[in-house]
């Protein structure tokens, strides 16, 4: 049975403003933290990205906050990437409209001025990347000393990406009595840390990872030749409504981008060279689905929560068997069935059949070529059998 947000205590102007939205039900993860951050307890929350949990510190959060003097936020939600601080801020702000709290954003590779202006205009709630809130600090255009509730949201990535340090000089410059929420898709290692050092008696909760299993996606192995990759990509992301192709490198990513554009097929990448203004438009676009085709490197798409993606495609292989199971989580989303493609030159091969093992998949890796049919339809066809 699902549980309403009344039900679990959210004040009923935000319970309004998220029907509106057409949120009526409690994701898991929502259900299981939500009266407990609202109670002012620490929260120690285990959930992958993607399973709701921007409501799940954000509405409490919202709920919770005291208005800010200026330059003297209330409230201050850490995230590990620029992506992530623009979907967590625009996700909160109408909402934080809804009941007179002001949420702004500030992240690096965005103009500060404007960052700056509503920092002094007195933000509530502010969402930040770890980087840009200490630079803020330095530069005395922001104080901590009024914190009364924190959030460090995937934890694990911070971690991944070499953040955990900036993060605790946050964390350690906090003082006074504040509530801190913490949620990560893993709880060892330097997270486990981080709960035992700035987590007071943290009540945790565990959602059984929502992360696409195996079996509910439909897999294809390539064989591709390195001059005709690109064209096999473009073939695959015609028959699609939204494709995500990861590579390794960004160059690579700004190269198939122009090579798709050659193909007459509409892309655009996302990496951390990138401006900001770009990595923005490129991610809004292939949400409203005019876009049809995301290029990006994998630190980049850390942050990218966009339902309905039909087709993942690995340009490069990935790493391991971790990173295949995390970018390929991207499609299969809410329940429905994905594709998920991974394409290997010659030389590649042996590493594909290496992560094959580790993912339980015996499948032939099917040599292809760009003019070939069956890339209109890579999962009504048997890789075991042979063309007609």
């Amino acid at each position: 049975m699902t549980t309403s947000f009344e039900q679990l205590g959210v004040d009923a102007a935000l319970v309004k403003a998220l029907s509106e939205k057409g949120i009526d039900q409690a994701f898991a993860i929502q259900e299981l933290t939500i009266s407990d951050a609202l109670a002012g307890r620490d929260v120690c929350g285990k959930a992958k990205t993607g399973s709701g949990k921007t409501l799940a510190f954000g509405l409490p959060t919202l709920q919770r906050v005291s208005r800010a003097e200026p330059r003297r936020p209330r409230a201050l939600i850490l995230v590990p990437t620029r992506e992530l601080a623009t979907q967590v801020s625009e996700e909160l702000m109408p909402l934080g409209e809804a009941i007179g709290v002001r949420v702004s954003a500030v992240y690096g590779g965005a103009n500060m001025g404007g960052q700056i202006k509503a920092l002094a205009q007195g933000a509530d709630v502010v969402v930040a990347t770890p980087g840009r809130m200490i630079d803020l600090i330095e530069r005395r255009e922001a104080w901590l000393d009024d914190v009364d509730i924190v959030v460090v949201d995937e934890a694990d990535r911070m971690a991944d990406m070499g953040f955990l340090p900036q993060v605790e000089w946050l964390l350690r410059h906090i003082e006074g009595r504040h509530q801190t929420l913490l949620f990560s898709a893993t709880l060892d290692g330097a997270v486990k840390t981080l709960v035992t050092r700035y987590q007071t008696d943290p009540v945790r909760h565990e959602v059984e990872s929502a992360m696409v299993t195996v079996e509910e996606m439909t897999h294809r192995f390539l064989s591709v030749h390195q001059m005709d990759k690109s064209k096999v990509i473009a073939a695959i992301g015609r028959a699609a409504t939204r494709t995500i192709v990861f590579c390794r490198t960004k160059r690579y990513a700004d190269r198939l981008v122009a090579d798709l554009v050659a193909e007459g097929v509409k892309a655009g990448a996302i990496h951390g060279d990138l401006p900001q203004r770009l990595r923005e438009r490129a991610l809004a676009d292939f949400i409203d689905g005019s876009l049809p085709v995301l290029v990006a490197t994998d630190v980049a798409a850390r942050g990218i929560h966009v339902d309905d993606v039909d087709v993942v495609i690995h340009g490069d292989p990935p790493e391991d068997h971790k990173a295949y199971l995390h970018r390929s989580g991207r499609t299969a989303r809410a329940g429905e069935h994905g594709l998920v493609v991974t394409l290997a030159l010659w030389n590649e091969e042996l590493e594909v059949r290496r992560l094959q093992k580790r993912i339980g998949i015996e499948q032939p890796i099917v040599e292809i070529f760009s003019n070939d049919p069956r890339l209109a339809d890579l999962a009504g066809w048997d890789p075991g059998s042979s063309p007609s």
